[in-house]
């Protein structure tokens, strides 16, 4: 159904290829998963299959991709419509109309069907995907993931033969994320539909897939198999690989289930290993493999971070900094914020401290976003009281805000502006009065390969993320507030990221992140904080909190079942502790 012969990219302007020379072919009824590190070319690649690629893009294309026999150089993105269906990690950007059911629709009637057809095939949609009750909601007032949801329902209205999908789940809680994967399943099997996907969140989608195609590295050649005899190799691989490949088990375990029937040895091992005998030794990170091996979370209560200095400053092997003056770095009491006749926040409360890191969880339209915005003056409470730094955010000067607050929202563009990754670096290092070059370097610590001469707009969604991260924690706010932070991330670049958190938080900095990504929240939070209908329904420890809830539970946890175990690297440590 898809095919590459001798498929070379390039851009104009640009040092090296995107792609070069591409051979593999994806059979028909086959969902094929496309993975590899950040900024490989994987989006260019699923670009080629829908004729974005050099059709809307630029560049120049070689060789031949073909779509169900059409050539793409031949056919232009619209005149493979009703063959290939795309969503891009960006769903803002395929919309357009204002509601719910009317991009549902839109897609069907530019390809002319008929009214009672369409009609039908919406309903379908709205069911499959949980969108029955936004049917009629503007789509600008959606959550991020809901919005996600809605672009990928666009394209199964049409019945295309094809889905090309960029990071479908990135965006979407625990649950969602399960059910479009239910559903893409369901039109794999039933339909025989062809599914090219590419993901970085493989422990959601690795179990699911029929063949595997990894990017190793930029323009080198794809190599293709099947899901374990790509795990095996692959520079990028889940939690639950990670184990496997530690345990030393045959076959390396896809899934949850499959590890667990494997995992008995390793709990008999583990059984005599406890986390706070030796902390430094069990939390302290180091590099490791594909799935960035770094600590594990220093479970603490919330206003007392400074009992677990001590392990901070092993972890760290850094001083303990005083946290910033005036109590709390924020405070929320009674909050209820409505938004669009929605109250996105109920009545909440919430204390902050200095040094502490909060994930903050929960389904897509939870009030996660709306929460972060409102403590940086974005949203003005209806009733209650937010504090920053002892003072309301929408009451203090901009110059001062920047110092005590930090927001890195889930479209990283709304904070980027300059023509080039070294403009934008020399403006956030005189905004925020550091040193020249502190914004370059976080840059080059978070995703090593960005040129200073690139736009941002050229960089892929993980390396826009990666500058503006860099942009906001140049100023080293008290409150680091992040949306999604590893959307377009890799495991390694996942673990640069954590690195640089846990330093500030060592530092006393306070982290608040909204975060579906559970991995990474067992890998660096303090706390959890989950959120349901914008009210506080959970609020403790990480180790508590996830270990009691099926949905936020990491690959570990659930293959172990018992104990404290979050996380591989807690788990190297604990068998060398152990040994």
């Amino acid at each position: 159904m898809i095919r590459f012969d001798n498929v070379s990219v390039v851009y104009d302007g640009a040092p090296a290829p995107a792609l070069s020379g591409v051979d593999l072919a994806v059979p028909e009824g086959e969902l094929a998963l496309l993975v590899g590190p950040s900024g490989v070319g994987k989006s260019t690649l699923l670009g080629a299959v829908s004729g974005l690629v050099p059709h809307f893009t630029g560049g120049t294309l070689r060789g031949r991709v073909t779509v169900g026999g059409r050539d793409t150089r031949d056919h232009p993105p619209r005149e493979l419509a009703d063959l290939v269906g795309t969503v891009g990690q960006d769903p803002l950007s395929h919309f357009v109309t204002d509601t719910v059911e009317d991009e549902l629709a839109y897609g069907m009637e530019s390809l002319g069907l008929p009214a009672d057809t369409m009609r039908r095939r919406v309903e379908e949609t709205l069911d499959l995907l949980g969108l029955a009750d936004l049917r009629d909601r503007p789509i600008a007032s959606l959550s991020g993931g809901q919005q996600q949801r809605v672009a990928i329902g666009s394209v199964l209205t049409p019945h295309p033969r094809v889905l090309v999908l960029d990071e479908p789940t990135s965006a979407l809680d625990p649950a969602a994320a399960e059910e479009v994967l239910a559903v893409l399943q369901r039109l794999v099997h039933d339909l025989g539909t062809t599914i090219l996907l590419a993901e970085h969140r493989l422990e959601r989608v690795i179990q699911y897939a029929d063949q595997v195609i990894v990017l190793p590295t930029p323009a080198a050649t794809p190599l293709t198999g099947t899901p374990p005899e790509m795990m095996a190799i692959s520079p990028v691989y889940p939690p639950v690989v990670s184990l496997g490949r530690l345990a030393g088990w045959t076959p390396l375990p896809l899934s949850v289930r499959d590890a667990r029937r494997q995992a008995s040895p390793l709990r008999e091992q583990l059984a005599g290993v406890t986390l706070d005998e030796t902390p430094t030794t069990l939390w302290a990170g180091v590099p490791h493999g594909g799935t960035g091996g770094h600590s594990g979370p220093q479970p603490s209560t919330p206003d007392a971070p400074r009992a677990k200095a001590g392990i901070r400053h092993a972890l760290f092997r850094r001083k303990q900094t005083p946290p910033p003056a005036g109590g709390h770095p924020a405070e929320l009491t009674n909050v209820t914020v409505r938004r669009n006749r929605t109250e996105a926040l109920r009545n909440l409360t919430l204390k902050i401290a200095p040094g502490e890191t909060i994930a903050l969880m929960g389904r897509n339209g939870a009030g996660k976003s709306t929460l972060l915005r409102t403590l940086t003056g974005l949203h003005t409470p209806t009733t209650g009281t937010v504090r920053v730094g002892g003072e309301p955010p929408k009451d203090t000067p901009p110059k001062t805000l920047l110092r005590r607050t930090g927001l890195v929202p889930q479209d990283p563009r709304d904070l980027l502006y300059a023509d080039t990754v070294a403009a934008e670096c020399a403006a956030a290092d005189k905004d925020a009065g550091a040193p020249r070059g502190t914004a370059r370097a976080l840059v080059t610590t978070l995703l090593p390969d960005i040129t200073d001469d690139t736009h941002p707009r050229d960089l892929s969604e993980g390396q826009r993320l990666a500058l503006a991260l860099a942009v906001i924690l140049t100023a080293k706010p008290a409150l680091i507030l992040l949306d999604e932070p590893t959307r377009g991330l890799d495991y390694a670049a996942k673990h640069r990221l954590a690195t640089v958190l846990k330093q500030l938080a060592a530092e006393g900095h306070a982290i608040v992140l909204a975060t579906h990504d559970v991995e990474l929240a067992a890998e660096l939070a303090h706390r959890v904080v989950i959120l349901a209908e914008g009210e506080v329904v959970a609020d403790g420890p990480m180790a508590e909190v996830v270990v009691s809830s099926p949905a936020f539970a990491p690959q570990v946890t659930k293959i172990l079942g018992t104990g404290p175990w979050l996380t591989v690297p807690q788990i190297r440590r604990a068998l060398e502790a152990a040994a």
